[in-house]
């Protein structure tokens, strides 16, 4: 089983979002000697907590900052952008970055319904629901195979980083990003951390799942929240700064990651446990021997080939460790003394 990294650019309360970038090169970095196998980078809009808006611009950073782990986006939110757009600009990044670039595509919105519509370029009204067939079109780029008679027929030639091409994936929480990674013969990555419910969907995609490009089995990815630290009461307690934040935006009151001690007064005056699953959703929080645990039953109950990690602290030293105990439990090969690993 692999083991990867979801960043999410997290801001601690009184700091910036310049400082949450730079922790996020740091922890790229960290990642790639501790060796992880891929990195990537989300994308949010508009709010006070995460400082990632733009995945295709932290991922030359990220590559640059490292020798061998994988970048890519965790994801590009498909519909505020033109397909050519995005296919441009990844295959820049194929071309500089070779055989570690991936585009992880997903359909949400990542931010409010007001901010939506300011990311829209044409204001006159609401754009269209036509995921599908943006991304249709956008492998089309990727595979030069748009219809004869299609008005962009002959832009694909013209990807500026060609022949590089990034690894797509297709990135979801429900069945029908399911049936279309299945369909589309794209490898697929499920947010646990959104739905905790999808190892049904995990099935989903495999029964859907047609070899139609160059994979030719299916391959499961899950991401999830995870926090680990030397005991137990360390990893409940620096998890509370998460539950918090993610408690007032099911609220709609966006903050940024506050202090675990504050967090942990908000959620006794709640009536919040510190541990279990906050508004139903599942973490995998505590010592390295329980998260290992945990992520091993995570895996099995998804059939997953992989476990992405999404770890998200007040405190950015306290993240750095809880990635090192993870790599420690696993037993990563640290990259000094490994080959770099194919996509």
């Amino acid at each position: 089983m692999l083991l990867s990294v979801l960043d999410q650019s997290p801001i601690a309360e009184g700091s910036t979002g310049a400082q949450a970038l730079n922790n996020t090169i740091d922890l790229a970095r960290l990642a790639d000697r501790l060796g992880y196998h891929r990195y990537w980078v989300a994308e949010h809009h508009g709010g006070p907590m995460l400082a990632g808006p733009s995945p295709e611009v932290l991922i030359g950073p990220i590559a640059s900052a490292t020798e061998s782990i994988r970048v890519g986006s965790g994801g590009v939110m498909l519909p505020h952008y033109s397909p050519l757009k995005v296919a441009e600009s990844f295959t820049i990044l194929a071309a500089l970055y070779p055989a570690r670039i991936d585009l992880g595509i997903g359909r949400a919105a990542g931010t409010d319904p007001m901010t939506t519509f300011a990311l829209q370029r044409d204001r006159r009204q609401a754009a269209p629901d036509d995921f599908p067939q943006q991304l249709a079109e956008l492998l089309a780029y990727f595979e030069d195979d748009l219809p004869a008679d299609h008005p962009f027929r002959g832009l694909a030639k013209t990807l500026p980083g060609l022949p590089e091409l990034p690894t797509p994936w297709l990135l979801g929480s429900s069945e029908q990003s399911a049936i279309w990674a299945g369909e589309l013969g794209l490898p697929y990555a499920f947010a646990d951390f959104i739905n905790s419910a999808g190892a049904p969907l995990a099935g989903v995609y495999r029964e859907r799942f047609q070899p139609v490009r160059a994979l030719q089995a299916q391959r499961t990815a899950v991401a999830a929240w995870i926090l680990c630290a030397p005991t137990e009461e360390e990893a409940q307690f620096l998890a509370a700064s998460s539950k918090m934040a993610m408690t007032m935006l099911r609220r709609n009151r966006l903050i940024a990651v506050p202090p675990p001690e504050r967090a942990v007064k908000f959620l006794n005056a709640e009536g919040i446990p510190l541990a279990g699953r906050p508004g139903g959703r599942r973490t995998i929080v505590g010592t390295p021997e329980q998260v290992r645990a945990g992520i091993a039953e995570l895996a099995a109950e998804y059939l997953a080939d992989e476990v992405i990690v999404v770890t998200i602290t007040y405190d950015h030293e306290a993240r750095r460790r809880s990635y090192e105990l993870l790599a420690e439990v696993f037993d990563l090969e640290p990259r000094a003394a490994a080959a770099a690993v194919s996509g």
